[in-house]
């Protein structure tokens, strides 16, 4: 019969690769108050602002080495890359170190979708393949759309009085990412079987279409503000045209193209059954971050 895994000695050792991130970053800060030792790997660790108590370890992605350096004597992994087009050979490389380091647990921050072509979506997919193969317990947070995306998307059109995009009326879940880190912090602080593989869809209360959203900004900020919605082909024009790489213009118009197809739009119970906490809502994340939408 299996036995739940136990760290190797008093205090689980968990190493956070991404720590410096937006769920990174905030995982860090919860952990930082946990019975456990934290290891943020970073690519600059003479940079990093941790909390006290974490320490930080180089990692060189064109020396592996330096990736073994960083695992050694870690219990357990989270895993989280920033969009490029290194992500899936990273990520995959912090996995085989991992298994190579005996790290007991990896946690990988993936996202909510559809199996399909699309940036990044498709690289978590072969990355979450990749993990499944391994002879190690794993759990992976599939996360809705992350509510911060609004601020870059319209953050500097909501001024005018309107903001743009491919999204239609599709509707979309967000979630905060303070929230995503918080269940990241319980997915690797709890008690697994050595082949466990568990997957959370983590969403927020309720799905939007950008129209609603449009109205819930005017609300706060007092003035109208329209959504205008035009063609895919329309949106990735205007986003090389404002001065957006290829590569981040293929990112954004794929993510309004799942945006206008309600492939975002599932909402689950998932969060408050994993934390005991309601998510918070979308209404509150705008009411925070309103200055934003001033500017």
């Amino acid at each position: 019969m299996s036995k739940k895994i136990e760290p190797t000695s008093g205090k689980p050792r968990i190493a956070i690769a991404g720590a410096t991130g937006r769920v990174g970053s905030t995982l860090t800060s919860l952990l930082a108050s946990d019975p456990v030792d934290v290891v943020a790997l970073t690519r600059r660790p003479d940079a990093a602002r941790l909390p006290e108590g974490v320490t930080a370890a180089a990692v060189d992605f064109d020396n592996p080495k330096t990736i073994a350096d960083a695992l050694r004597g870690a219990d357990r992994l989270f895993v989280s890359h920033g969009s490029s087009l290194q992500q899936v050979a990273n990520e995959i490389a912090l996995i085989d170190s991992a298994v190579a380091a005996g790290v007991k647990h990896i946690t990988k921050l993936s996202s909510i979708g559809p199996a399909t072509r699309l940036y990044p979506l498709a690289w978590h997919t072969e990355i979450e393949a990749h993990l499944s193969r391994q002879p190690i317990a794993s759990s992976v947070l599939r996360p809705s759309a992350f509510a911060d995306i609004l601020s870059r998307r319209a953050g500097g059109q909501v001024s005018t009085g309107s903001w743009t995009g491919a999204a239609g009326e599709g509707r979309v879940n967000f979630i905060d990412t303070r929230d995503v880190a918080a269940a990241a912090r319980v997915a690797l602080l709890e008690d697994v079987y050595p082949d466990s593989q568990r997957v959370y869809h983590l969403t927020g209360p309720r799905a939007w279409t950008m129209p609603q959203i449009a109205e819930e900004l005017s609300n706060l900020l007092g003035h109208p503000v329209v959504y205008k919605s035009r063609t895919l082909d329309q949106e990735r024009t205007a986003l090389l045209a404002a001065g957006l790489s290829p590569f981040v213009t293929d990112l954004f118009v794929g993510l309004d193209q799942m945006f206008r197809d309600s492939a975002l739009g599932e909402t689950t119970s998932t969060f408050e059954e994993l934390t005991g906490k309601p998510p918070r809502t979308l209404q509150q994340w705008l009411s925070e971050n309103i200055e934003v939408f001033r500017k």
